[in-house]
């Protein structure tokens, strides 16, 4: 057996101790993953605000470990946000992402009422954009704007 094929099988053997969370990401897990894909994370007393806010987080653990985590704002009715999907730079390329997105959509369509349509949106970075598109996500014309509030007292 070659070497590709003998990573693929410890891939596939390391995947059946895969656990997926809803609701039980920490900020300190949270922290972690945003640190090792985008550097320094937000505070620890911001993240735990943001847990604690968030309509549903989804997460993915490894033999005990998280790996993979993202979550969904919004307001149930008409509009979600799906916000920080992040699979650990040595998990990526496994299919966790597409857990992470189905989890997802999973919980808006449990929680929509029945028959109605519900804007689903997010941001994806360039070279993400193909994945979002297999789930049907589409780019339009509107802008991203934002702005980094400074909170003051």
């Amino acid at each position: 057996m070659d070497a590709r094929t003998g990573a693929l099988l410890e891939e596939k053997k390391n995947m059946k101790n895969l656990e997926i969370k809803h609701d039980e990401l920490t900020a300190e897990e949270f922290r972690y993953l945003w640190k090792s894909v985008w550097g320094e994370p937000p505070s620890l007393e911001q993240t735990e605000l943001a847990m604690k806010n968030s309509l549903f987080r989804v997460s993915v653990y490894i033999d005990n470990r998280i790996v993979a985590m993202a979550r969904a704002i919004g307001d149930k009715g008409l509009c979600y946000y799906i916000k920080d999907v992040v699979v650990h730079p040595d998990y990526q390329r496994k299919g966790i992402g597409k857990i992470l997105i189905q989890e997802i959509l999973k919980f808006i369509n449990d929680n929509g009422i029945p028959e109605t349509q519900i804007f689903v949106e997010l941001c994806a970075m360039p070279d993400k954009i193909p994945f979002y598109k297999k789930f049907g996500f589409e780019s339009n014309e509107a802008q991203r704007l934002r702005i980094m509030h400074q909170v003051r007292k």
